[in-house]
């Protein structure tokens, strides 16, 4: 089998790592030599698996409703059929239902990835997440969705693989980001050149802590320092109330003048270039955290919180520092320590978490080792071909999560 075909399936592809890691994967099995299908409902970044030299089938895949999942099973099996495909990787539970049921009518090797940690908090959760527990192989994000895969779920070893998720290091390169990228966005922003910046990237969520970001930044001793939102809210009212919100909790805590809201970036290397800071105060703990690495690629200092995957990618005082979650007594101190060490020290712990990132968080790390998955499986070589990189689709990707 010198080209296999391997079909990708998710609800859609709006944003996201899961959408990140379907074009990531997209790229690597056609510059190994195979085909890349994608099944989804569609969105802003289907030309990206286009430009990446794949092929979408457009579905609507989400559906939880059992009649739905058969007749969407259905259809993969005919497009397994007709487009010969040779493998079914899924990357989301309500596909993967179908997915599954598809390539066992079609006898297609399944392979999954858990891409988070699912709560199991209705009756029946369980049994529903419990498909993405039953590809040939499993690959977990993290070691700590790995543990709770193995023990929930009863993934054994030999089907289990761990292959975190990287930066592309060669956009995530603080060399190749000249200074123009990095003043058109501190002038779109209104950034004080002063004044410390501590940035928090990722979707305007409850469970991201910016709300605990605000207040610690009322605590701050220092009290130039800005706090930069970099990502949309989400499209919904839910996701306008909170942005409201937390406008509400900045004036409150009196320090409305130095929060920003910068929305989608398209530029996240020159975003991260303009930090002093990058936090994650994520109050529930990360799968894996991406924003982590790709700031640490960049050489940013990074304080996240002391739970889940952060604890992987972040070696508290030598690669970044960790503060117990939901604290905002421990965060408002550690911001103001880490902005009071000397500059020298603090770029110190940047360049050792950039170094980090090289040694096992890029993305073609993640391409090789999800390649050599499909080769066990498969009998084939793809993972002897190293993957050629898009960085203008790696960008855009980027800012897309």
């Amino acid at each position: 089998m010198n080209a296999p075909t391997i079909l990708q399936v998710l609800p859609a592809l709006q944003s996201g790592g899961v959408e990140r890691g379907t074009i990531e994967m997209t790229q690597a099995i056609t510059a190994a030599g195979g085909r890349a299908l994608v099944a989804s409902a569609g969105g802003r970044l289907v030309p990206l698996v286009e430009r990446a030299g794949g092929l979408h089938a457009r579905m609507q895949l989400m559906s939880r409703d059992p009649v739905t999942i058969l007749l969407n099973a259905r259809r993969l099996a005919r497009l397994i059929r007709q487009e010969r495909v040779d493998l079914v990787h899924a990357r989301s539970r309500a596909p993967a239902w179908s997915a599954w049921l598809a390539a066992k009518l079609t006898r297609t090797p399944f392979v999954t990835t858990w891409h988070g940690v699912y709560s199991e908090n209705l009756p029946g959760k369980r049994r529903y997440n419990a498909v993405m527990a039953r590809g040939a192989r499993v690959i977990a994000i993290s070691r700590f969705v790995a543990a709770r895969v193995a023990g929930d779920y009863l993934v054994p070893p030999e089907r289990l693989r761990v292959i975190p998720r990287g930066a592309d290091i060669g956009q995530f390169d603080p060399a190749l980001v000249w200074g123009e990228r990095i003043h058109r966005l501190a002038r779109d922003w209104q950034l004080p050149e002063d004044a410390p910046v501590i940035m928090l990237p990722g979707r305007i969520t409850r469970w991201k802590g910016h709300a605990l970001l605000v207040e610690a930044l009322a605590r701050m001793r220092d009290r130039r320092a800005i706090a930069l939102f970099v990502g949309a809210a989400p499209d919904r009212r839910s996701g306008r109330r909170f942005v409201r919100e937390l406008l509400d909790l900045a004036r409150r805590s009196g320090v409305a003048e130095r929060v920003r809201f910068a929305g989608h970036c398209a530029d996240m290397p020159a975003a991260f270039a303009l930090a002093d800071l990058v936090v994650v105060p994520s109050l529930k703990p990360e799968p894996f955290g991406r924003v982590v690495v790709e700031a640490q690629a960049m050489a940013r200092p990074v304080i996240v919180a002391r739970h889940g995957a952060a604890m992987e990618t972040v070696t508290d005082g030598q690669t970044g520092w960790t503060v117990p979650p939901g604290d905002v007594a421990a965060w408002a101190a550690t911001l103001d320590a880490v902005l009071g060490f000397p500059a020298d020290d603090v770029a110190a712990v940047g360049e050792a978490g950039r170094r980090a990132v090289h040694a096992g968080y890029t993305t073609a790390s993640m391409q090789q080792a999800t390649l050599a998955v499909y080769d066990e499986l498969l009998g084939t070589r793809l993972a002897a071909c190293p993957p050629a990189q898009d960085e203008d689709a790696m960008v855009v990707a980027g800012a897309a999560s």
